[in-house]
């Protein structure tokens, strides 16, 4: 009875009362504001999920800048299939284009208990595994169409709920025991430990490319949907009243994508609501963030 409260029913404990604490954080705070952004004429752009919510205000602002701006729906690539991704990419390179800015955006939040098409927890396959596989695959098109002056960006969509998540190794797909609570926290730290690992390979590489993690605060989308039910009925209200919009939300992930001041590698670490953040503690470790990425390389048959 213990390990199932401590494995399944805290974790939504937790996570409930995070959100109350960054919903009172964003009422008493003011909210960042996206400077004009330079044009992005010749630039091309990835943002998966912009189809809707952050993805979509993501990808009608690059537009707007001029960018050439392909928008990723779980029709084109399914995140939770390692050969859509990988025919994704296939795809993509045949065009011959370059690879400027890469967000990866899009993610489910606290779904039933399933496998992905490779037999992975779904919040793990699809919010993690998935852009790990993507970026990777990517990454030469990213390093060519980056300069010294000019950095190619990777921006991955975290959240605050890395904070109450844990990664364990000996179990990523939750398997002894299953809560969506514990799994969407887990996948959005393996998406943010990926990416500071991602920052120092690509340091150490020189390479002209920036990966940086983003938290874009509460935003009221679609992502809310599997909610307990009795939460799920107030937060419609609340979201309507209190949540950022999806604009907002938009505004820090547009800023580490665009702007000139965080231009040559500038444009690394946790940015929450137009400024850097410090992350949990964990995620400092560097011992799990090579851990984690040499798991996943073999998980991917990368290795």
């Amino acid at each position: 009875m213990f390990t199932f409260f401590r494995c399944c029913i805290l974790p939504a404990i937790k996570l409930y009362w995070l959100g109350f604490r960054v919903l009172l954080g964003q009422l008493l705070c003011k909210t960042f504001k996206l400077p004009e952004m330079p044009r992005q004429e010749g630039k091309v752009a990835i943002v998966t999920g912009g189809g809707r919510g952050i993805g979509f205000e993501v990808a009608l602002h690059l537009a707007g800048l001029g960018a050439h701006v392909i928008i990723v729906e779980f029709l084109t690539l399914d995140l939770g299939s390692l050969q859509s991704v990988r025919h994704f990419v296939h795809s993509f390179k045949n065009r011959h284009l370059p690879l400027n800015i890469l967000v990866n955006n899009a993610g489910i939040m606290l779904v039933p208990e399933g496998r992905t098409e490779d037999g992975f927890e779904l919040h793990f396959g699809v919010n993690y595994l998935g852009h790990f596989l993507l970026t990777w695959l990517l990454l030469d098109n990213l390093k060519q169409s980056g300069t010294s002056d000019c950095f190619s960006r990777v921006v991955n969509v975290s959240s605050s709920a890395h904070r109450i998540g844990e990664v364990q190794l000996n179990d990523l797909n939750s398997s002894e025991y299953y809560s969506a609570h514990a799994a969407y926290c887990s996948s959005k730290l393996a998406l943010l430990v990926f990416s500071l690992q991602l920052q120092r390979v690509l340091r150490a590489g020189g390479s002209p490319v920036s990966s940086c993690a983003v938290d874009p605060g509460m935003v009221h989308t679609a992502l809310y949907q599997h909610m307990w039910a009795p939460l799920r009925l107030a937060q419609g209200t609340i979201a309507q009243l209190l949540f950022w919009t999806p604009k907002q939300g938009a505004a820090t992930v547009l800023y580490t994508a665009l702007s000139p001041a965080l231009e040559r590698g500038r444009a690394e670490d946790y940015w929450v609501n137009g400024r850097r953040q410090m992350t949990s503690p964990v995620t400092f470790h560097p011992q799990l963030q090579l851990s984690l990425w040499e798991t996943t390389m073999q998980l991917l048959g990368l290795q």
